[in-house]
């Protein structure tokens, strides 16, 4: 048996049955779309406005529903319109112009190949692991240099931090260099780790529902960096410190790098582990203002 179809559970009373073999043969049946030039773009777009679209609502909802404020890392800050639709305009014009582009070359020399037995799922979940760690790395370098020259950081980076408060549609307000910068470390690491397609469709799902939930501006109990032990992963909190102090947490999932390199900044215990309301001062160690870009310019 090829280790693509090893992944096996034993069900009472049922036989030997293979766990990620039922929705791989159904995606494949969906070949005339997945293997459409335009189904990249259209996978990246769809997936990315359907995860940052429950926290638009939320926010829309905040000033009405006073408890969701416990949950928020700004409660006074809610984006508005104006803030959202150039963000939403900055996504659809970089995947239209620049992503789309890129994606019909890749896939004109380049034809998917579809095998046909879907990944073992431990090692599809190896594989999810090794490419977030790599992901993490080559971001952190990326993102420690795009800070510590100011050229890069004018040129390609300062688009980014327009915000300090961060909300879920400015996850990709981004120059279209980090864009493809972000994409490229995206795919070499697939590539690298001879991922199987449905694991490739996989970690494009989780990378990006990290990435939007670490700029949504809430910090739930279920929030990733609260699941993950021993403080190895970061999460919102984490990244918000970034956007408000600039010379910490530079690494965008896990806290390992920051530590090593002395640029970890802790983040304080959100409202409702304080056991206080979102109507209440925020904690001394929470930014309560945010420096002024010129600081980078």
């Amino acid at each position: 048996m090829s280790c693509y179809n090893s992944s096996e559970l034993l069900f009472p009373g049922t036989p030997v049955q293979l766990f990620l073999q039922p929705l791989w043969d159904r995606l494949k049946t969906w070949e005339a779309l997945t293997g459409s030039p335009f189904f990249p773009v259209i996978f990246a777009i769809t997936t990315y406005l359907g995860f940052c679209l429950p926290f638009v609502l939320l926010d829309f909802l905040c000033p009405w529903v006073p408890a969701l404020r416990r949950y928020k890392i700004h409660p006074d800050f809610s984006p508005s319109a104006p803030q959202l639709l150039p963000c939403l305009a900055q996504t659809l014009y970089q995947h239209a112009v620049f992503v789309f582009p890129a994606t019909v070359l890749h896939w004109a020399q380049s034809p998917a190949l579809r095998p046909p037995e879907a990944p073992e799922l431990l090692q599809m979940l190896r594989h999810i692991v090794f490419c977030l760690l790599l992901f993490d790395t080559e971001f952190f370098v990326w993102h420690v240099l795009h800070h510590k020259v100011p050229w890069l950081y004018r040129t390609f980076h300062k688009l980014h931090h327009q915000h300090a408060s961060s909300f879920a549609l400015a996850t990709q307000y981004m120059s279209a260099w980090e864009l493809f910068s972000l994409g490229f470390f995206d795919m070499l690491n697939t590539w690298l780790l001879d991922c199987h397609p449905l694991t490739v469709l996989i970690f494009h799902v989780v990378n990006i529902w990290l990435s939007v939930e670490d700029h949504s501006g809430y910090d739930f109990p279920w929030s990733t960096h609260r699941l993950v032990p021993f403080g190895w992963y970061g999460g919102v909190a984490h990244h918000d410190l970034h956007h408000s102090h600039f010379n910490c947490n530079f690494a965008p999932y896990f806290t390992h790098w920051d530590k090593l390199l002395g640029t970890l900044r802790q983040a304080p215990l959100p409202a409702w582990l304080r056991g206080c309301g979102g109507d209440s001062p925020a904690s001394p160690a929470r930014c309560t203002s945010h420096p002024s870009q010129d600081r980078h310019s």
